[in-house]
């Protein structure tokens, strides 16, 4: 049902708008329709912190990405587990799979109208590696440091690209790190040209000015983004892959029930978070079209091991035994998520997919007494404070009541939640977490690797973000990723994720299903199971 309040929120959206555009977006209440060469998207986008594609780690801008840039390879949605070249026309490994060349494809062009090199390609990774951004560590993770990137990473001609790893590494595994949003190439030119100078004399980057603009080669470069308002992104005009609409709008729709009014009046073409009820209300008219994909992406609740009781494992235990995660799906996002309990999604190789908990009141309040907290105590609590997750939280805060754990409830913008975890400032947080590339180590090493727990240590996963401390853990992590024997491999990672349902302070319980409402003669949006898969290129509207 729509109430006025959501009526008012749907107005209170149109108006963040950026100048400029036409103005029959800029009327939800009007019978109007978005202009033929303009896309228009209702979404939940307040977890964009920046749009560097070298720095970005977040969902959105993880999918801004995808458009706005390419990478060396990806994987097509229709088998995520085949690797194609996307700048790169092909690739081999040396006698000792130490040494990888890459031959990039003619053609690419960046918006700029110049074309790719392997010195742009080379710079990207160099780049990614220097800055140390959160998602750094997916490329650091092959031996590549500040110091030793220029010998390296190398262009040797135009076309040519160099990788040189510390150690023997699997083609395959590399090429999977390498179809991460983190490899997306940037144009060295354009980027160093606003570069800025630190405090330390270096410069940045240019990481100040990519947090807003764009530097790529995909289908779309950026125009503008206000933060929690809008994106807007114009087709690319040099693209090796023309889009069928000329400009994409993301709108800012906390509310569910505002995307839903804006679809039905025409101002929103796609609506990207309406939540179970609705979506039941619109499969059956012939209006709009549904479409839903299965995502590598999963819901969590984070931990603190710096919280005393917290870090007491007979504690981590009662919670994951004390939530009601069928009744949460059931009642709340039957049709967007699905029960699931382990650090792999399902669809990944070695993905665990069986359900150990299940809510035992008697039993959860029993290992809190046996943890020296018969009644309970007090924690913090930060979630995101759009639907559905806000009705999540609440469903959570009821679960944990009754063993007698009390949160104090912080609702906040996804992307304050996600920087008060990085910065490790909160109790009990709950996140979603989306694989960056289709092979288990993405996932193991999130949330199964920390070898340096200090505040400054280089890789920052979520293990180290829940300080969680675990050698022996990170060495069956680090194991099973090197592993060559692949049926071995997959049993290693099944039974690391047993033992991490066992021990670990994330409290896994839902795995993702997308789902995309559009207006009828609105298609080909392309969805896939990472976040930056996510193709607007070949969206047609009738």
């Amino acid at each position: 049902m729509l109430t006025r309040r959501s009526m008012l929120l749907a107005s209170a959206a149109a108006a963040t708008l950026p100048a400029g555009l036409p103005t029959g977006l800029l009327a939800p209440g009007a019978a109007a329709q978005t202009p033929p060469n303009v896309l228009v998207f209702a979404k939940q986008i307040d977890d964009i912190i920046s749009l560097d594609p070298q720095e970005a780690f977040e969902y959105t801008a993880s999918e801004i990405a995808g458009n706005v840039y390419q990478k060396l390879v990806t994987t097509p949605n229709s088998d995520p587990s085949k690797i194609e070249g996307e700048l790169a026309e092909k690739w081999e490994a040396s006698g000792d799979n130490k040494t990888f060349t890459f031959t990039l494809k003619d053609g690419p062009k960046f918006a700029s109208g110049k074309p790719v090199t392997a010195e742009d390609v080379a710079f990207s990774l160099t780049r990614a590696v220097a800055m140390n951004k959160p998602p750094a560590f997916i490329i650091n993770q092959f031996g590549f440091t500040k110091d030793n990137a220029a010998e390296r990473i190398r262009a040797t001609g135009p076309k040519t690209l160099v990788l040189t790893t510390a150690e023997p590494t699997s083609l395959s595994f590399l090429l999977y790190c390498l179809s991460a949003a983190v490899g997306s190439v940037v144009e060295k030119a354009t980027v160093m040209s606003h570069a800025q100078k630190d405090d330390k004399g270096g410069d940045d980057w240019g990481n100040g000015w990519l947090k807003q603009n764009s530097a790529g080669s995909g289908s779309f470069a950026v125009r503008q983004w206000k933060a929690s308002e809008s994106v807007v992104l114009e087709a690319n005009p040099h693209s090796d892959a023309a889009p069928k609409v000329r400009r994409i709008i993301m709108r800012h729709m906390a509310d569910p029930s505002a995307q839903l009014l804006g679809l039905q009046k025409g101002d929103v073409d796609i609506a990207r978070n309406l939540v179970a009820d609705q979506i039941k209300q619109v499969q059956s008219d012939p209006k709009f079209s549904v479409q839903s994909a299965r995502k590598a992406s999963l819901m969590y609740l984070s931990l603190n091991q710096k919280n005393p009781n917290l870090a007491k494992p007979e504690v981590r235990q009662a919670i994951k035994l004390a939530l009601d995660y069928e009744g949460i799906q059931k009642n709340i996002v039957p049709t967007t998520y699905a029960v699931h309990q382990a650090f792999l999604p399902a669809g990944l190789p070695g993905a665990v997919t069986d359900l150990p908990f299940k809510q035992n009141i008697a039993e959860a309040k029993a290992l809190l007494a046996k943890a020296g907290l018969p009644n309970g105590f007090e924690v913090s609590f930060d979630y995101a404070s759009a639907a559905p997750s806000s009705d999540i939280a609440q469903a959570v805060q009821a679960n944990l009541a009754a063993i007698g754990i009390r949160l104090s409830m912080l609702p906040g913008e996804m992307r304050a939640v996600i920087t008060k975890t990085r910065a490790r400032q909160h109790d009990i947080a709950m996140l979603r977490w989306g694989s960056d590339y289709f092979d288990p180590n993405s996932n193991a090493e999130a949330y199964s690797i920390n070898l340096d727990n200090s505040d400054n240590a280089k890789n920052r996963t979520i293990a180290w973000r829940a300080s969680w401390e675990i050698p022996e853990l990170s060495a069956r992590a680090i194991a099973a990723r090197e592993e060559t024997d692949s049926e071995k491999r997959t049993q290693m990672y099944e039974d690391l994720q047993r033992d991490h349902q066992k021990v670990s302070p994330f409290v896994i319980m839902l795995q993702e299903i997308e789902v995309a409402v559009s207006r009828a003669g609105v298609t080909g949006f392309d969805m896939g199971p990472m976040n930056d898969r996510h193709s607007y290129t070949n969206i047609t509207k009738a």
